[in-house]
């Protein structure tokens, strides 16, 4: 597989940081298109008979980011490092690259046996795996297919927990299932950066709870400029680069700079 063939399909990737932000202002070079690129395989599992609830599975997939950064197996360096720590070191210092696939049956079975991370919902699973180079994936995931991931929630979400984090979608964008599970784990990558190690400790001791709501369209604008941490996408597929899909409200991170 190209990269541009990945790309049409199904790349989403987090927003620039602000050095690399302020090169693409001035005109210059993305200092991250030097490195080694990476993108991080998430699967989600998807029968027919019994597709997952759209919101379960965006949840599920933002908590699935979580578990393979926090993961020890992604931790440490040199003699400490962890068999994924180098790939997703190199991961994080290239641009954020997440992609969505869908499995069934055998498929999914396939998908199990990799080295990744199972990531349960209410009924969703969602498996990630390491980070892998752009043009490398593995055999048993590079055929799968993304179409089949327009997923829908039988009725309205209920309101959230205000005391739990809350990853808030772009009420103006029209997303895929597929799209709006990697932004909703953009999400959640940009508040793990923002947040401390005790904050950390705490919501992986929770198991990362957190909910992913649609933002009424009058509080948007308010979002966006609350200082929250933002993710601006790319622009590889669906939606215009640059634009803003999703909030990250973390209680810990209220008042903090945005990141961009």
């Amino acid at each position: 597989m190209t990269s541009s063939d990945t790309a049409s399909e199904t790349v989403s990737e987090a927003a620039p940081q602000a050095a690399a932000e302020a090169a693409a202002q001035a005109g210059g070079a993305d200092p991250r298109d030097d490195s080694p690129q990476f993108v991080l395989p998430l699967v989600v599992h998807i029968e027919k008979a019994e597709p997952p609830a759209r919101t379960d599975a965006l949840q599920t997939a933002a908590r699935a980011v979580l578990a393979m950064l926090s993961d020890e197996r992604s931790q440490g360096e040199g003699d400490e490092e962890g068999e994924w720590a180098r790939a997703v070191r190199g991961w994080q210092d290239a641009r954020i690259r997440k992609v969505v696939r869908r499995a069934r049956g055998a498929e999914w079975r396939r998908a199990a046996t990799l080295p990744g991370i199972t990531v349960t919902g209410a009924a969703a699973e969602v498996r990630v795996f390491p980070p892998v180079p752009l043009d490398g994936w593995p055999k048993e995931l590079v055929k799968l297919q993304v179409s089949g991931t327009d997923l829908a929630d039988p009725e309205p979400p209920a309101a959230p927990d205000a005391a739990r984090p809350v990853l808030w979608l772009n009420p103006d964008l029209e997303m895929s299932a597929g799209k709006a599970m990697a932004q909703a784990g953009h999400g959640a990558h940009l508040a793990w950066w923002g947040l401390d190690d005790g904050a950390r400790a705490a919501w992986r001791e929770a198991g990362f709870a957190l909910s992913v709501r649609t933002a009424d369209p009058a509080r948007w604008a308010e979002l966006t400029t609350s200082g929250l941490p933002v993710v601006r996408d790319a622009g590889f597929t669906e939606i215009a680069p640059g634009s803003c899909t999703v909030v990250a409200d973390h209680p810990a991170l209220r008042g903090c700079p945005t990141i961009g």
